[in-house]
């Protein structure tokens, strides 16, 4: 059988184009390097721009620190090394002012009392603070939003209305918590004019109006824990107390470091409640450094031993702070 001869035109190889040959040229060697997006907001501008500008905005706030914050400690700091009465001339003293500070029998008993006021203050009301919180983040307790708002009230009350509240309770003749503990056979008595009992009874007010305050800087910290590490301490067979130790703490060093120096300095520089229910008594033992700075600038109008005073107050605080940010940090560290 004869086949037919396939007469078809032969095929004719067109060349392709060069960009396309340089396409796939590229295709098969490798693909382009990637090149990130520009910003939106087109090329970031230099430091040296940046700077001029930064400082046009911190110069109002600079201003009104120097103005209201540098100048006023500066000129403190001058007064406290002369016999400044804010009447007739000033002569220059010298240390004369400081040396007092620290031998005057009257002045060392001032810095004993807010001394005493502090470790009365500060650990009572972080650990009773501490426990309500624990407390109120427990999800199995019931009207936990109301407990926390009741107990945080007394915060935004002003400590000096808070302390009228206070001494008119406490009246031997009229005060309701007088009547209450007499009905129970207790007699109180006048505690404010008590000098061993004076100087509790104004802490615990202060406690009682800045406690929630606390508080509430605790529970935000306790939120913050993951629920993972408690869970995982379960499983391992650690009890509350355990967990506490070993969980709870370390995880809430930082919080525990701005509370207890805030709690510090509200207590170094403790005046309100002390002016409205001793002022500085009975036999001036209640009478703290910022009373006495308060009966020696505009009592006495010695300014000088005002300011000196102040400055050793100043001086204390930031000794302890960082003192204590020291402590919390290395143990941090040390917990790392």
């Amino acid at each position: 059988m004869i086949h037919p001869v396939d007469r078809r035109t032969p095929a004719v190889h067109h060349p392709l184009p060069k960009a396309t040959m340089t396409t796939l040229t590229r295709s098969r060697t490798g693909r382009r390097p990637y090149r990130p997006p520009a910003p939106l907001g087109g090329r970031p501008r230099s430091g040296r721009r940046r700077g001029p500008m930064a400082l046009l905005f911190m110069l109002p706030a600079t201003v009104v620190l120097i103005a209201f914050v540098g100048w006023p400690m500066l000129s403190a700091l001058r007064l406290s090394f002369t016999n400044a009465s804010g009447f007739g001339l000033e002569e220059w003293v010298g240390f004369d002012n400081y040396v007092q500070v620290f031998t005057d029998p009257r002045v060392l008993a001032t810095l004993g009392n807010t001394a005493l006021y502090t470790v009365l203050f500060t650990p009572t009301a972080l650990i009773a603070a501490l426990l309500l919180a624990l407390l109120l983040t427990n999800r199995r307790l019931l009207g936990r939003g109301f407990f926390r708002t009741a107990l945080f009230l007394p915060f935004i009350v002003s400590l000096a209305v808070a302390a009228f509240a206070w001494t008119y309770l406490l009246d031997p003749q009229v005060g309701l918590l007088n009547y209450w503990l007499r009905s129970v056979g207790i007699q109180l008595g006048n505690v404010l004019q008590d000098p061993a009992l004076a100087m509790p009874t104004v802490v615990l007010v202060a406690i009682w109006k800045s406690f929630g305050f606390y508080m509430v800087i605790f529970i935000a910290g306790l939120q913050e824990i993951p629920e993972s590490l408690y869970e995982a301490a379960k499983i391992d067979g650690a009890g509350a107390w355990r967990r506490f130790i070993s969980i709870t703490l370390p995880q809430l060093s930082n919080t525990l470091a701005f509370v207890v120096v805030f709690a510090m300095i509200a207590a170094l520089q403790a005046f309100d409640q002390i002016y409205v229910m001793t002022g500085g008594g009975p036999y001036r033992s209640t009478q703290t450094v910022v009373m006495e700075i308060y009966q020696e600038g505009f009592k006495k109008l010695d300014l000088g031993l005002a300011t000196a005073l102040s400055y050793v107050l100043l001086a204390a605080t930031l000794i302890l702070s960082l003192i204590q940010f020291r402590f919390f940090g290395r143990r941090e560290k040390d917990l790392a």
